[in-house]
């Protein structure tokens, strides 16, 4: 199994060849690289390399007892890039791991030759916001795998949402260890893409999912990244790269082809 190791933590990645553009799968809150199946047999039949990651404290890679900030996250990431050598990859993300790629090309603005979120709280509506709270008290109480399974089922799916798939999800990330369910949560609330977007030039787009309330205060987002493009799944949740892969998919494609000449090299 491939790991690098920073700073003592152990960090699995699994990597496939390809001469295209090295894209980075960055999976979401609770999750594993496993997240990105569909997305990472796709580009790598483009002819892309893949790089697909368990972030620290998910997964196989290490989960040492610390905060989990967004920050922290996207050190990881970028460390790794360098770490492989990638040159200009492109970063994809989805929920948690979309604000950890915008996060990287903040801080980075030279690494990703392009960004991609998918249905991902860069930057966090009022609503839920406000809920925050009272959700990580629940996870920190030792009925937390209970309150993850009910914060998911009740807000991250769709009633046409494939239900042993939905099943799989649960229980995959309810068995996240409960400090990183926690820490990292509270690192989700804290995150202030505001205080980093005036570095981003990366050309970015954004994949929302088909949901009744948006996962992210668009309006917002939109005036922090103005040359940002939108799409929108048809008849999917909150994971819409597992749900409707070929529409994620598509997007994608299309974002990667309209992208200046500069930024593909």
């Amino acid at each position: 199994m491939p790991f690098l190791h920073r700073d003592n933590v152990a960090l699995f990645y699994e990597r496939t060849g390809g001469k295209g553009p090295p894209v980075v799968l960055i999976h979401g809150w609770c999750c594993d690289h496993t997240f990105f199946a569909p997305q990472a047999a796709h580009f790598a039949q483009a002819g892309h390399a893949i790089i697909s990651l368990d972030l620290r404290g998910h997964g196989r890679s290490d989960k040492p007892r610390q905060s989990y900030p967004i920050s922290a996250f996207a050190a990881d990431v970028a460390w790794i890039c360098g770490a492989l050598g990638l040159l200009r990859p492109v970063l994809v993300g989805h929920s948690m791991g979309g604000i950890v790629a915008f996060d990287v090309a903040c801080r980075h603005p030279d690494l990703p030759s392009a960004v991609v979120m998918l249905d991902s709280a860069v930057v966090l509506p009022a609503a839920v916001r406000a809920a925050i709270p009272q959700a990580l008290e629940r996870l920190r109480s030792p009925h937390y795998a209970a309150a993850l399974r009910e914060l998911v089922n009740g807000a991250f799916f769709l009633p046409t949402d494939d239900a042993a798939r939905r099943v799989r999800i649960l229980d995959l990330m309810a068995a996240t260890p409960q400090h990183v369910m926690a820490a990292a949560y509270a690192g989700l609330a804290d995150y202030d893409a505001g205080a980093v977007a005036n570095r981003l030039k990366a050309p970015s787009l954004y994949i929302a999912a088909n949901e009744p309330s948006p996962r992210a205060d668009m309006d917002r987002l939109g005036a922090l990244v103005p040359h940002m493009l939108r799409g929108e799944t048809v008849g999917s949740g909150h994971f819409c790269q597992l749900e409707v892969p070929e529409q994620v998919n598509a997007m994608i494609d299309r974002f990667l082809s309209v992208l200046p000449s500069a930024a593909r090299n």
